[in-house]
Parts: C-alpha cells; sequence; structure tokens
C-alpha cells in the first residue's frame, strides 16, 4: 500500500513519522502541495495523508487507485466528501489530539488577559514602572478568577478539560446550551448566561447557529470587565465589534487564537490593533502545536492505517 503525504510541514520539523511509515509499504513525503500538485503525487497512491490541502471532486475523480485519506486533524472540511462517497474512497480524521495543549493555551490566554498582561508589559516597556511614584504600578484593573463565573461553549472533551482546570481556579463553571438546539437542550442559553459570566470561553465548531454568536448586539449585554476568548474557530465572534466594544470600554479582554481566513496574509483589524493600549492578544493558531500534541496526530494516523488495514 503506498501512501503520500501531501503537507508534513503543517505538522513540524521535529515530529517522527515512522508510526505512519511501519503501516504502509512505501510513504511518499511532501512538505507542501497544491490542489493541483496533489493530483499528479497522489497518482499511484492508494492513501492521501493531508492536513489542510483541497482534494476537490475533479482531483479525486482523477484517482481511481485513490482507497482512503487520512486527515491530520479533526476538520474535514478541505475534502469533498460526497464526491469521496461516491467514489468509494474511505475519509478518516483523529480526533483530541490536541487537548491538553489546546486547554493550556486556553488558560494562558485566560490569565493574562484577567492579569492585564499586555497593558502591564507594554508600560513596563514604555519605562512607566521606572517613573512610578511607589513601589509598583495599579494602572489596570485586574480580575482575580477565584469565584469568577466562566462561561463556555461546547461540553466536549476540550471544553470540560478547559472547565476542570478552571475549577482548579477556583471558577464557578457553566456550560451553555448547544448553539441552535436551546429548545432541546437543559442546560442555559448562552444569551441567558452571557450577561452574568466574567469569562466566555469558546469550544464549538463553527456552524450557521454560531457565525457571529458573539455579534454587536451580545456583546453589549457583557459585563464591561468580562474577558471572551475564542480558541475554537474565526468568525464564531464577530472580531471587528468586539474590537470596538474593547476600544470602548465595552468589554474587559479579548483572547483570540483564530481567525476567519488562515494565514491572514491580507491582515486583520485585530492585527492591526495589536499596536494599541489595549487587553488584547493575537496568537496564530497555535493552541494545538505542542510536539506532545503534534506528535499524537502521527500516532493516531497511524492507528486509523491499522484499523483501515485491518477491516
Amino acid at each position: 500500500m503506498k501512501a503520500v503525504i501531501l503537507d508534513a510541514a503543517s505538522l513540524g520539523p521535529d515530529v517522527d513519522l515512522s508510526p505512519i511509515r511501519d503501516q504502509v509499504d512505501d510513504l511518499e513525503v511532501h512538505d507542501l502541495s497544491t490542489t493541483a500538485q496533489s493530483r499528479e503525487r497522489l497518482t499511484n497512491a492508494q492513501v492521501a495523508i493531508v492536513n489542510k490541502v483541497v482534494l476537490d471532486a475533479p482531483t479525486l475523480e482523477a484517482l481511481p487507485e485513490l482507497e482512503l485519506i487520512c486527515v491530520l486533524a479533526t476538520g474535514t472540511n478541505n475534502i469533498d466528501m460526497a464526491a469521496a462517497e461516491k467514489l468509494g474512497i474511505t475519509v478518516k480524521n483523529v480526533t483530541a489530539y490536541g487537548t491538553a495543549s489546546v486547554a493550556q493555551h486556553t488558560l494562558m490566554l485566560m490569565l493574562a488577559l484577567a492579569n492585564r498582561l499586555p497593558l502591564y508589559q507594554r508600560d513596563v516597556a514604555a519605562g512607566r514602572w521606572g517613573e512610578s511614584a511607589f513601589f509598583c504600578r495599579m494602572d489596570h484593573r485586574t480580575l482575580q478568577l477565584e469565584g469568577k463565573h466562566l462561561a463556555i461553549v461546547g461540553q466536549g472533551e476540550l471544553g470540560k478539560r478547559v472547565g476542570s482546570l478552571a475549577n482548579a481556579f477556583g471558577m464557578h463553571v457553566t456550560y451553555a446550551a448547544r448553539p441552535g438546539n436551546e429548545a432541546a437542550d437543559s442546560r442555559p442559553a448562552i444569551a441567558e448566561l452571557a450577561p452574568e459570566a466574567d469569562v466566555i470561553s469558546l469550544h464549538c465548531p463553527l456552524s450557521e447557529a454560531t457565525r457571529h454568536l458573539f455579534d454587536a448586539g451580545r456583546l453589549a449585554t457583557l459585563k464591561p470587565d468580562a474577558l471572551l476568548i475564542n480558541c475554537a474557530r474565526g468568525g464564531i465572534i464577530d472580531e471587528e465589534a468586539a474590537l470596538e466594544a474593547l476600544r470602548g470600554g465595552r468589554l474587559g479582554g479579548l483572547g483570540v487564537d483564530v481567525l476567519p481566513v488562515e494565514p491572514p496574509r491580507d491582515g486583520h483589524p485585530l492585527i492591526d490593533a495589536l499596536d494599541e493600549p489595549l487587553n488584547l492578544i493575537v496568537t496564530p493558531h497555535n493552541a494545538w502545536i505542542t510536539p506532545e500534541a503534534r506528535q499524537n496526530v502521527v500516532a493516531l494516523t497511524a492507528d486509523n492505517l491499522r484499523d483501515y488495514r485491518m477491516r
């Protein structure tokens, strides 16, 4: 069985691919591929291993020997799933590979925003500490997490891990009903939780029900000191509305690891605003990138290959 990895660079240079290599007869590795290049590189391959390269219907139709697509991620939106099913191509993804990594990153954002780290780091760099009349600075009101209310949207493995870590800080954790399914869900709706939450963390998929879940209207219902964190998908927050709320003192802090278009080659208003004195953190979709999480992607993909061969 011949397998081709189309975008191995997306896993980083320090990942050991031997668990995948052990499950196939021949492994061909490419750091990066375009959709057009993929058609040629997958010729005579039975397995495509891919992270973000788009495999559309015309590409799949041109690959009669292809039997299996292993996605090096949870999302399969880069694969034409209908075409794969029609052609009898099995698609397998990996889940829960980076739970510890993403949960850690989420807590990092929460702690940094609660302590107004972006603002105090800016002050120190500008020499304001040295100008203080006494030993410290108290220019920015911080937030003690103990006793505060954390509302989480998404009660999957990741949301529950974030809740568990927040419990260790003495926070009161509430999970919101699944957006779009509130009538059949016993949990409170996010519309009900948002006005009373001190911190809101998003761990849900992007869908029609969650797109701009936090728009200008919902942002206006938040406490002015509330922190909003998105380590899920860009677009769940209306980022420009959130930025205006932050600038206007109607939002205490904003931390995002995701944007609607990635990479943001044309920029983004949140990135432009990093030069402003705001309690704002933008990270480059790297919550998942600990070496342990990336190696786990390889291990889970090897499991998928083993299961496929043993079917």
